[in-house]
């Protein structure tokens, strides 16, 4: 828990599972001394009522960001620059405003623009999530030895960026602070294209003909199991992510091309010694993964297993003179 907390009024403007889960953190930390919230549409903000992690629900995002010393836009990229318009003139002198996608060049280029004098803009990713959307699947945990980036445009004061930083660790994340064009750069290869193959490889497997729906479906193996929950997530996020990190995207999509392309050749030369030597390279990669923490060792991805059902285990066929 903080002695005291860290802002003393929190507006978090989207409340799906990002949004959700800095707003049951924050109080569960007591980072923030009260947190108001809204969203697009009343059904969600009636839900938020309902869910009770929000001190207040806001009717607009004006109404929200009025006397916030920290605000949050917790809203698809391609949402951001039109959220900063709306705002701008509303903000409280000294205010931070931040964000959570994934993309970071263009939140800069699109929100900076609306934001005045007197308030520091300090662009976030928080890097963690699940397959889950809306306000119902955030959960305080969320953050926990999970990396939170801050990508602060040249200039940036250096307190609020620290000020920034101390909120997310109490939160649980772990703070690291780079540039936007180097941060997408970095996601593009261990978030945008996963995301993107994920994408491809469910829809290969639905196009196909010679296989029924039913067959993909019942013998899922780990390896596509995890492939459509990645591929389950938010739609809306994941256009706005391809479309506004497209050049680094782009530039992983060629390697990973090009890396296919080696591994398809060393398939159709029977080169058994090419493919062992890739697959223990990448082999390490998971290990290393799995020693700085960032995800369980556990088998099986870590899923809980059921139990055998309890039922008479049969005896062996007796033989003759038994």
């Amino acid at each position: 828990m903080t002695d005291a907390p860290i802002f003393k009024r929190l507006a978090l403007i989207g409340t799906g599972l990002i949004g959700g889960s800095i707003a049951r953190a924050a109080r569960a930390q007591s980072a923030a001394g009260s947190i108001v919230a809204t969203a697009r549409s009343a059904a969600t903000r009636q839900r938020v009522r309902e869910l009770g992690f929000a001190d207040e629900v806001a009717e607009t995002n004006v109404d929200a960001v009025k006397g916030a010393d920290l605000v949050i836009v917790c809203v698809p990229v391609g949402a951001c620059g039109a959220v900063a318009e709306e705002i701008g003139p509303h903000l409280k002198k000294g205010a931070i405003v931040s964000d959570v996608g994934s993309v970071k060049g263009s939140v800069l280029k699109e929100m900076a623009p609306h934001l005045p004098a007197g308030v520091h803009f300090i662009p976030a990713h928080p890097v963690a999530g699940t397959e889950n959307s809306g306000p119902d699947s955030g959960f305080a945990e969320l953050f926990v030895n999970r990396w939170c980036i801050l990508t602060p445009p040249d200039g940036a004061d250096p307190t609020a960026v620290d000020k920034l930083g101390a909120f997310w660790s109490a939160i649980g994340a772990n703070v690291q602070v780079m540039t936007a064009e180097h941060h997408d750069l970095v996601l593009a290869i261990t978030s945008h294209l996963p995301h993107l193959i994920a994408y491809t490889i469910v829809g290969t497997a639905e196009d196909l003909s010679e296989v029924t729906e039913s067959e993909v479906l019942k013998f899922s193996a780990g390896g596509f199991r995890d492939f459509t929950r990645i591929a389950a997530s938010d739609p809306t996020m994941w256009r706005d992510v391809f479309l506004n990190n497209k050049d680094a995207v782009l530039e992983m999509l060629g390697t990973f091309n090009e890396d296919l392309s080696k591994l398809t050749r060393a398939i159709r030369r029977g080169d058994g010694e090419a493919l062992f030597d890739h697959f223990t390279r990448t082999r390490a990669i998971r290990r290393g993964i799995v020693q700085i923490g960032q995800d369980s060792a556990a088998p099986d991805f870590g899923r809980m297993q059921p139990g055998l059902p309890h039922t008479e285990i049969p005896r062996p066929y007796a033989s003759e003179g038994d």
